[in-house]
């Protein structure tokens, strides 16, 4: 459990969430404080746990209680990723907020440059992407057809310049994304699609970079259900956006 903290600002706030993740929790939050620790000037790292069931929680507490720069914040209840992103970003004190899945999909040497786009280059937010043609990303064909897929239909639909939405590796500037998170109405997967589709629409300057990226052994990705309620999400989004103009 934890609340806002109150010991002033830092540089990057790392949001890891986390969702019955006990097997992989400890070698991520280490690999991020050993990276952030390379370049950052001053950090912490969010563990953003919703409702776990398999110790996830009570782990969240011990590295938290070992480490000062480590915080958990607890839900009791699971109420979806995007939620947890949500509550753990108003928690936090970083001036760049970033959020990395918790299986490190993403190769971490980009973790720099992904807060450089930010605090160095100018832009507001910054997104890594596996669709560019410097991207290296190992995945089944199927994964990559439906993510093809995916991304194009945002593109055409939603109006992003985006080639990829869905990396679980993206940095943020805390001013404007405090501006639009509260009109995001995603709750978990959907989350990365909507902020960066709300972002662009605001105006924001989004950069995207080229990652490499592997899929996890265990992934949390149910291709044929997740990918029926994301399709129904880019209509919501797409009717919210054209009809409603919220």
């Amino acid at each position: 459990m934890t609340t806002p903290n109150t010991e002033g600002s830092v540089q990057v706030s790392v949001v890891l969430p986390a969702y019955n993740e006990v097997n992989y929790l400890q070698p991520a939050v280490e690999k991020t404080i050993q990276t952030l620790n390379l370049f950052a000037q001053s950090y912490e790292v969010l563990i953003a746990e919703d409702g776990s069931t398999d110790g996830t929680a009570e782990r969240s507490e011990e590295l938290a209680q070992q480490n000062p720069k480590v915080r958990h914040i607890h839900r009791e209840k699971r109420l979806g990723r995007g939620t947890a992103l949500n509550n753990a970003f108003k928690h936090s004190s970083g001036e760049v907020l970033v959020y990395m899945d918790l299986d490190l999909a993403t190769d971490l040497k980009y973790l720099k440059p992904l807060v450089e786009a930010i605090t160095v280059e100018g832009y507001d937010f910054s997104t890594g992407s596996r669709m560019l043609r410097e991207s290296k990303a190992e995945r089944t064909a199927s994964r990559s057809i439906s993510s093809k897929t995916y991304n194009f239909l945002v593109r055409h639909m939603l109006g992003s310049k985006l080639h990829d939405h869905q990396c679980g590796f993206k940095a943020f500037k805390r001013e404007p994304l405090m501006q639009i998170i509260d009109k995001v109405e995603a709750t978990h997967w959907f989350w990365d699609t909507e902020i960066m589709v709300r972002a662009q629409r605001t105006g924001y300057k989004v950069k995207e970079i080229a990652v490499e990226w592997k899929s996890g052994k265990d992934t949390k990705v149910n291709l044929v259900k997740d990918s029926w309620s994301m399709f129904r999400q880019i209509m919501g989004l797409w009717w919210n956006l054209k009809i409603k103009k919220k």
